[in-house]
């Protein structure tokens, strides 16, 4: 492709000459005259059809003057800057009370601000060879989009901008050089630190718009969308993105096709871009793991019938005859084994043989994830010329409110300029107050999660008064729902009603925590919120569920010696004979698809609801009636943290598919039909019901990568653990292969459970309901202990130490085992593809010799203009003057 050089300094002249005619024959604002002949007010340009409006500023005029002045001071400064404004009044908008201020940027403002942000920018077409075809490409053509939409524009060799070279790139045409996601951009970098002070003043807290919108100066500010979702735009000079997402992203019907991340990039920014290529990439790897939880679980469903366990439990000479020892003090009555039959039957579709393999496998598939990740990261960063990003990030992108509220400067050594710095007592004194507020609300987590365990152990016993043993006094409910399995359902709604609650105040200290540490850069101040909220969360949404695999049954003593609630009267709470692993599936199912299902409702419904109205009666006003800007003004307003609540959610969801999968194995199958719902529900919100957010750049997903690598290395640890404590496998083997005498699982209940001399049960303990047999003199408890009138009795017996040897050899041995796999995995796939470092190579190599090319040919055309203003005696001294520029070229 040929590289299209800079315009003479007499066509430029020309040019400029040109643009300051057409801007003063441009329409005053307020003049209806020409609105009217304007047919079309669907439109993205001023009203002379050239200019294009980069950003738009409403607001409603109620006679305050201090805002008056304001909106004035601020407008003059944007002129002086360069900006162009044109105002709506408003007797032309639709609600008859809004005036609505249009931003251009021109040329000049673009380029100068361009080279201080060094946006990068094309200046010559890639001729670096695109991987070949990969074998079997055909079978992908149903889930792959147009090409136009996959790549809506060629691949070329980038460099920063530098105003002072502006015939190096490739500039066609001035007008569409800056796409419009680098042009609000810059008029949004403009707006964030211009001031709203005259000359003769010096209030350095009153500068950038966002003061102004939080004051109430400005009620929004907003870039345009290019058209409606629904049709494309009239005018051919725009570009009909939004459309084209919509028609090809948004839809549900697309579900099963890829994402267009190029189009997402160059439409929403880099930023948005790289989230939906994370939470796309996690949805295929999560394929994987739900197709292997399916099969888990399909395998514990198939082995149903083998289960000798449950079959001796629900046999009536077995598990018939068997009395177990109350359950909680009073109000437990003696009950019989058979009556947890049905919650054995479920607890064996979680609890087998395959949930073993499925728990190492998942500390494996964990480790592919983020290693495939990093991959790709690297391959997306070098497509969208992120290779050098971070640096700009730290140097240049410093927070308004920073610059604001440090009132203090000292010199950098680096780029040896005064900036505003925090002191280290301010910072001290901040981070205290900040950590103390922590500790503070995750104290308020635990104290919650300490009632609701209070609430398990008080209304067991109620439960258990109801709920009679079938045997006895047989009801509809008694023989479907066991006491722990009513208390554990019960619980685990008011958990998740408690965590939502939580969630609503979390999100707010959290925040003001961040502000009031001023952090220094926007990456800075995400980086801090993220792991603020995320430390939060976890305590939140996960305390439950670790209490339940590590702590509940764990601490209960025996009869005659049982062990209570902080010295209270309120005895800690038993895993019934199936186990607590089916309570922990419970727990987990009940708290992760209510999060899912109430995120879902709150991201689809309730946004519908409140833009139903606004869209409907978009799609019926005529377009010369309905201006763009007033179709974008009523849209859903998209933060700075809006992005910030999607990561959350998926890591939240991220964590609850590997902390506790062993408790659950189709965790991931639920998560991966959220997650294809959540690609769509999200795009379709991007497009229809925010507004354009403002195009930001992000090299990665941030301080997510070093969490996500946190839980799963703790998904490794808390799996072993699960296993080996919450489930019954540990114990079955033990038993199989070391005390069966027929190599079988028969037997194992009675093996598992422990004697009671009822005549030794002390009065606090005995139920108010003192039914039992009269032949009965003996009450079972699971627990391994010698029986009563050994010399040992009720001590623990060499099976009980044996097991917990197996228990502690297991967790060991699947540690090392996983962590050694993952080490391997991660050692044997580099983080950035081999491909993908040549062509960084190759590309920075080119430019380098570009650059060299364009400064010799530059310094040979100076040379050669010089000696053309020389005279003609001059020119007598043509050989030394020959060999100066031999010597600098």
């Amino acid at each position: 492709m040929r590289r299209i050089t800079g315009k003479t300094k007499e066509e430029t002249l020309i040019e400029l000459q040109s643009a300051t005619d057409s801007q003063t024959a441009a329409p005053l604002p307020g003049n209806t005259e020409t609105e009217k002949l304007q047919p079309n007010r669907d439109t993205v340009f001023f009203r002379d059809g050239v200019r294009r409006i980069d950003f738009v500023l409403s607001y409603v005029d109620d006679k305050d003057e201090k805002k008056q002045e304001r909106r004035r001071e601020f407008e003059a400064n944007l002129e002086k800057i360069g900006l162009e404004l044109e105002t709506e009044d408003k007797s032309d908008a639709k609600d008859q009370k809004t005036y609505f201020l249009k931003i251009h940027a021109p040329w000049d403002v673009l380029a100068t601000y361009a080279d201080v942000l060094k946006i990068k920018v094309p200046f010559k077409e890639s001729d670096i060879p695109h991987s070949q075809d990969v074998p079997l490409e055909w079978l992908s053509w149903p889930f792959r989009l147009p090409d136009h939409i996959m790549h809506p524009q060629p691949d070329y060799f980038t460099y920063h901008f530098d105003k002072t070279k502006t015939d190096f790139f490739l500039i066609n045409d001035k007008d569409t050089f800056f796409p419009p996601s680098n042009r609000n951009r810059i008029v949004f970098y403009i707006l964030a630190r211009c001031p709203y002070y005259n000359e003769g003043r010096k209030d350095k807290d009153k500068t950038g718009i966002k003061r102004l919108l939080s004051n109430g100066t400005y009620t929004a500010a907003f870039p345009l969308h290019d058209c409606r979702y629904w049709k494309r735009a009239r005018n051919a000079e725009c570009e009909s993105e939004r459309y084209n997402l919509y028609h090809h992203w948004a839809r549900f019907l697309c579900f099963y096709k890829e994402q267009p991340l190029n189009l997402i990039r160059k439409y929403y920014g880099e930023k948005i871009g790289i989230y939906f290529a994370w939470l796309g990439f996690y949805t295929e790897m999560l394929f994987f793991a739900a197709v292997m939880g399916f099969i888990c679980f399909t395998y514990g469903v198939l082995s149903y019938d083998d289960n000798v366990s449950s079959k001796e439990i629900c046999d009536a000479e077995v598990g018939g005859s068997i009395v177990m020892c109350p359950l909680c003090d009073k109000k437990c009555p003696f009950w019989k084994l058979n009556s947890t039959c049905l919650s054995s039957w479920q607890s064996h579709l979680f609890d087998n043989e395959g949930t073993v393999f499925f728990a190492i496998f998942m500390g494996i598939w964990v480790t592919l994830f983020l290693e495939f990740w990093k991959r790709r990261q690297a391959r997306l960063e070098y497509e969208w010329d992120l290779v050098d990003f971070e640096e700009e990030q730290q140097q240049l992108q410093i927070r308004p409110e920073f610059e604001i509220r440090c009132n203090n400067r000292r010199l950098n050594k680096i780029t040896q300029e005064m900036e505003p710095y925090l002191p280290i007592s301010s910072k001290c004194a901040r981070f205290c107050l900040s950590s103390a507020t922590v500790i503070f609300w995750i104290s308020l987590i635990v104290a919650c999660i300490i009632g609701v365990i209070a609430y398990r152990l008080a209304v067991y016993a109620a439960f258990a008064s109801i709920i009679k043993d079938p045997m006895r006094k047989i009801q509809l409910v008694g023989r479907f729902i066991t006491p722990q399995l009513a208390t554990s359902v019960t619980a685990s709604c008011i958990n998740f009603v408690i965590i939502m609650i939580l969630n609503f105040f979390y999100e707010r200290v959290a925040i003001w925590i961040t502000d009031m540490e001023i952090p220094k850069t926007h990456l800075e101040y995400e980086n801090r919120l993220t792991m603020k909220m995320f430390l939060f969360q976890f305590v939140n949404y996960y305390s439950s569920c670790f209490y339940v695999a590590f702590f509940k049954g764990k601490f209960v003593g025996y009869p005659g010696k049982y062990s209570y609630m902080f010295g209270s009267k309120l005895r800690n709470e038993e895993c019934d004979p199936g186990g607590c692993l089916i309570e922990l599936t419970t727990q987990l199912v009940i708290v992760m698809a209510g999060k899912q299902l109430w995120g879902n409702v709150q991201e689809a419904l309730l946004p519908l609801m409140r833009n139903w109205w606004s869209s409907r009666k978009g799609r019926h006003n005529p377009e010369n009636h309905y201006s763009r800007w007033e179709q974008d003004n009523v849209l859903l307003n998209f933060s700075q943290l809006g992005l910030f609540y999607e990561y959350l959610e998926m890591v939240i969801q991220f964590g609850f598919i590997t902390l506790f999968v062993a408790s659950f194995p189709l965790a991931p199958l639920l998560a991966l039909f959220n997650n294809i719902l959540e690609i769509r529900v999200d795009a379709w919100k991007f497009t229809t019901q925010f507004r354009r957010p403002v195009a930001s750049k992000a090299r990665n997903i941030g301080a997510w990568q070093e969490i996500l690598n946190a839980v799963a290395i703790l998904s490794v640890v808390t799996n072993a653990f699960i296993m080996a404590f919450t489930s019954d496998m540990i114990p079955r083997m033990v038993y199989l292969y070391a005390y069966s005498k027929e190599a079988s699982m028969r037997g194992y209940v009675n093996n598992s459970l422990s004697i009671y001399s009822i005549s030794q049960m002390q009065e606090k303990n005995m139920p108010e309901d003192d039914w039992h047999n009269n032949t009965t003199t003996n009450c079972r408890y699971r627990d391994y202990r010698y029986p009563p009138g050994h010399e040992r009795e009720y001590m623990h017996t060499m099976q009980f130490w044996h097991i917990l040897a197996a228990k502690m050899a297991f967790i060991i041995i699947m540690e090392h085992v996983v962590f050694v796999v993952k080490f391997f995995v991660a050692w044997m796939i580099p983080d950035v593809p081999s491909d993908v470092k040549l062509r960084i190579k190759r590309e920075r190599y080119l430019i380098q010799e570009y650059l060299h090319n364009y400064e010799v040919e530059k310094l040979k055309l100076q040379l050669s203009a010089s000696f053309i203003t020389e005279t003609r005696s001059e020119l007598t001294v043509t050989p030394d003057r020959h060999e100066v520029l031999s010597e600098c070229l």
